[in-house]
């Protein structure tokens, strides 16, 4: 019904334009969240509405609805239609696509369990018993929990012959156990802050994370930091657990290589980027151990689909490779303007446009950003460090808007001596250069120990959009890292 409806709106825009598309996107979501045993929040909505994007005389023109009648769809052409005539006066060059052959095909998210078929009163019931579970002291001023689900089905339909329906669904859980004492307060979550895990996976994810299992470590974690040692000062070698470096992959390299940005087209918002175009093929971002890359195709990744909202397939694409700076994330209307700026580039998009929802313009997002794997284990790289700070669980984040200079906390520390895991360390913090800080990574652990984290909650754009992105990593090591707060006399 829906694959009609979009070719319906499609064929309802004059043929005279050079390109059109339309998305209709019709969307389900569903929160819950407990705080000290109780049940905070419940939400759930439906959404449904269409947009059509033109491209005429080198700009384009945009607008959305949720009103399907003839009438409405007709408003909705002719809004977008005006757009690109009062755009036409004003432009400075001619947006250009480039060449993309037709795709009809359909795709949905694998999955084991529905998560909008299990039992509300299940899904209560397991947050609930985390939620108690984390009560272990007087000394837990809040125990939480939360959970996700969200399900976009999508229908496309362009002039150039596409016409593709997806189904994307992803979920997540987490808790979050404070404790307090005095004027100390400290805060442990499992298994990552912010929402917990997320991935495009069904309820089974909730499942394995195991939430009221792990609940009892994680809020004796969080007592023990407050009278934990304070995270020494110094420049020391680091070792980044891989929650924590999903973070720095996603601020330090994923937000660096969005085109766009790197165009300056984000620059009023959300900054430009160090990584100019010149750069491409020749700047030495990491150590030749540093392999990143954005794949839309990795099973779980909350950044994977099929295809983005271009209709152009998933791809794996090489940022980095070998320590070298190789490649941006793209669209169809940015790749002609680095193809002119930098002719090495020649390159047509590698898929990476998305829309938070229907009456939202696509644009350039991370799909899932990764540090692809090198070898060994987190225990023998532990055992193979002298002396330095290990810091898992990300608590606080500042970076400027080229992406270069940073500063990072992490909720808990250990201090790594004689190759061994030590004493516990509160309030730990790092900060560093972007190339410098990637150039000193002297060690990557392998397969076993990746895990594709979720972001569900990248910003960007004017109006912003809240996009869901994936980050895999290992646990890696950093040489000389500036540790530690400084105190200015």
């Amino acid at each position: 019904m829906m694959l009609d409806d979009v070719q319906k709106i499609l064929s309802k825009i004059p043929s005279s334009v050079d390109y059109a598309d339309v998305r209709i996107v019709d969307e389900t979501t569903e929160e819950i969240a407990t705080k000290d045993g109780v049940v905070e929040a419940l939400t759930s909505g439906d959404s449904l509405g269409y947009n059509v994007r033109i491209l005429k005389s080198g700009v384009w023109g945009f607008a959305a609805s949720n009103d399907f009648s003839t009438d409405g769809i007709d408003i909705t052409i002719k809004k977008a239609l005006a757009l690109v005539a009062a755009s036409t006066t004003y432009k400075t060059t001619n947006v250009t696509l480039d060449d993309l052959k037709p795709i009809i095909d359909s795709y949905a998210t694998p999955y084991s369990e529905d998560p909008f078929k299990v039992p509300m009163e299940e899904k209560i019931a397991l947050l609930l018993r985390a939620d108690k579970a984390q009560r272990v002291s007087k000394k837990i001023a809040i125990s939480q929990t939360s959970y996700q689900a969200h399900r976009q089905k999508k229908y496309f339909a362009s002039s150039i012959g596409s016409l593709i329906s997806q189904e994307i669904l992803w979920t997540g859980a987490g808790i979050d156990a404070s404790a307090v004492h005095g004027s100390e307060f400290q805060n442990r979550s499992y298994p990552n802050s912010f929402r917990g895990q997320n991935q495009t996976r069904g309820f089974e994810l909730v499942r394995e994370l195991e939430l009221e299992k792990h609940a009892e470590e994680i809020a004796n974690q969080a007592v023990e930091l407050l009278t934990a040692d304070t995270c020494p000062t110094g420049e020391f070698d680091l070792i980044l657990d891989s929650n924590q470096l999903a973070l720095q992959i996603h601020e330090s390299c994923g937000h660096a290589v969005e085109l766009d940005r790197a165009l300056g087209f984000e620059a009023s918002y959300a900054g430009t980027s160090f990584l100019t175009p010149e750069k491409l093929f020749n700047f030495k971002y990491g150590s030749e151990i540093v392999n990143l890359t954005a794949d839309a195709t990795l099973q779980g990744g909350l950044g994977s689909f099929k295809y983005d909202d271009e209709g152009v397939p998933a791809q794996r694409t090489f940022l980095v490779k070998k320590g070298i700076f190789e490649d941006y994330i793209t669209s169809r209307d940015t790749v002609g303007l680095l193809n002119k700026l930098n002719p090495k580039y020649n390159k047509p998009s590698n898929g990476t446009v998305r829309a938070e929802s229907w009456d939202k313009m696509p644009m350039i997002r991370m799909t899932n950003i990764n540090l692809e794997p090198g070898e060994g284990s987190l225990e023998e790289l532990i055992a193979d460090t002298k002396y330095g700070i290990f810091m898992s669980t990300n608590r606080s984040w500042s970076i400027d808007d080229k992406r270069y200079n940073f500063q990072f906390g992490t909720e808990i520390g250990w201090e790594v001596k004689n190759g061994k895991i030590g004493r516990m360390l509160k309030n730990p913090t790092y900060q560093g250069i972007t190339p410098k800080f990637w150039n000193s990574c002297d060690a990557i652990c392998g397969k076993d120990e990746w895990t594709i984290w979720g972001t569900p909650n990248c910003g960007k754009g004017q109006p912003s959009q809240i996009m869901h992105t994936g980050h895999g990593a290992s646990p890696a090591r950093f040489k000389n890292v500036k540790i530690g707060v400084v105190k200015w006399i």
